[in-house]
C-alpha cells in the first residue's frame, strides 16, 4: 500500500532541519509520495529544493490569497520562471481567503483570475485555497474556467450541496484531517458522493492534524488517518482507497515516478 499526500507544507518553519526524519516517518506509515506546496518567496524556494533532493516529492507553487496585496510584475516574472522547473506539476495554492484580513477582496480576485490564466498558459492544473469564500471561489472558477489539465479543491470543508457544484466544474476533491473531526459530518456526507476517480487525500501539514492527532503538529505520515476515515465513509478497504487516491494523483499531476516519467 502506497499513499500520496497531495498537499503538504514540508517547507514550513515547523519542519526546518528535520525534513529527512519527517519523510522517513511518512514512508514508515506507507506515505510514499508528497506534493510540497509553496505559496510565497521562501516556501517556493524550499519546495523546489525538496523536490530536487527527493525522488518521490514534487513541487506545487503559486501565490496564496493572503499575500495577494504584494503580488506584482516582479513576483509574476519570478513565478513564471520557476513554473518551468521539471518537477513543478501544479500551480497553487491559489484562491480566496476572507478569514485573514491581509489582502483586500479586490486584490485577491485580481490575482486569483491572473493565476488561473497563468496555469492555462503553462498547461498546469491548479489547487484551490478556499476559506470563508465559497460563493466567490465558485463564481470565479466558473467564469474563468478551470485549466484543461484540471484542479483540486484542497482540504475540502464544505457541504454535499457545494461539492456537486465544484465537481460539475471538473475539479478533484481532496480531503484532509477536516474529514476526521467530530463535528464535520457534512464533509463526510460530501465525501460519499464524490466519484472515485475524483478523490484525493492530503494533510495540509503542519496544519489540521486529523483525529487522533488533533491539536498536535500535523505531518505527512498522518495522511493515513484521513485515508482510513475515507475508506469507512466510502465503505471500501483501506488498500483500495490508497491505490485509488494515489493513482488519481499520478494522473492529475501527470507524474509517474514508478515508470521514471518524471519530466513534464
Amino acid at each position: 500500500m502506497k499513499l500520496f499526500d497531495t498537499h503538504t507544507h514540508l517547507n514550513a518553519n515547523q519542519f526546518e532541519g528535520i525534513e529527512s526524519e519527517i519523510i522517513q516517518q511518512a514512508k514508515d506509515n506507507d506515505v510514499e509520495y508528497m506534493a510540497v506546496v509553496g505559496f510565497d518567496e521562501k516556501t517556493i524556494e524550499k519546495s523546489l529544493l525538496l523536490s530536487q533532493e527527493n525522488e518521490h516529492i514534487i513541487s506545487v507553487i503559486g501565490w496564496h490569497p493572503t499575500e495577494a496585496s504584494r503580488y506584482n510584475q516582479t513576483i509574476e516574472k519570478q513565478l513564471e520562471e520557476k513554473l518551468a522547473a521539471p518537477k513543478v506539476h501544479m500551480l497553487g495554492e491559489i484562491g480566496l481567503d476572507y478569514y485573514w484580513p491581509n489582502s483586500t477582496k479586490e486584490d485577491q480576485h485580481r490575482v486569483f483570475r491572473r493565476l488561473i490564466a497563468m496555469a492555462k498558459e503553462h498547461n498546469l492544473p491548479i489547487t484551490i485555497h478556499n476559506r470563508d469564500a465559497t460563493d466567490d471561489v465558485y463564481k470565479i472558477l466558473k467564469e474563468e474556467g478551470i485549466p484543461k489539465t484540471g484542479g483540486i479543491m484542497h482540504s475540502y470543508g464544505e457541504s454535499k450541496e457545494e461539492v456537486y457544484k465544484f465537481l460539475d466544474l471538473g475539479m478533484h476533491i481532496s480531503f484532509s484531517g477536516v474529514l476526521t473531526f467530530k463535528k464535520t459530518e457534512d464533509v463526510r456526507e460530501a465525501a460519499k458522493v464524490v466519484p472515485n476517480d475524483r478523490l484525493l487525500v492530503e494533510t495540509d501539514a503542519p496544519y489540521l492534524a486529523p483525529v487522533p492527532k488533533r491539536g498536535k503538529r500535523n505531518e505527512p505520515a498522518y495522511v493515513r488517518y484521513v485515508a482510513e476515515v475515507l475508506a469507512q465513509v466510502k465503505d471500501m478497504p483501506l488498500d483500495e482507497i490508497a491505490t485509488l487516491t494515489t493513482n488519481n494523483a499520478f494522473e492529475l499531476f501527470n507524474w509517474y515516478p514508478e515508470t521514471k516519467q518524471n519530466e513534464k
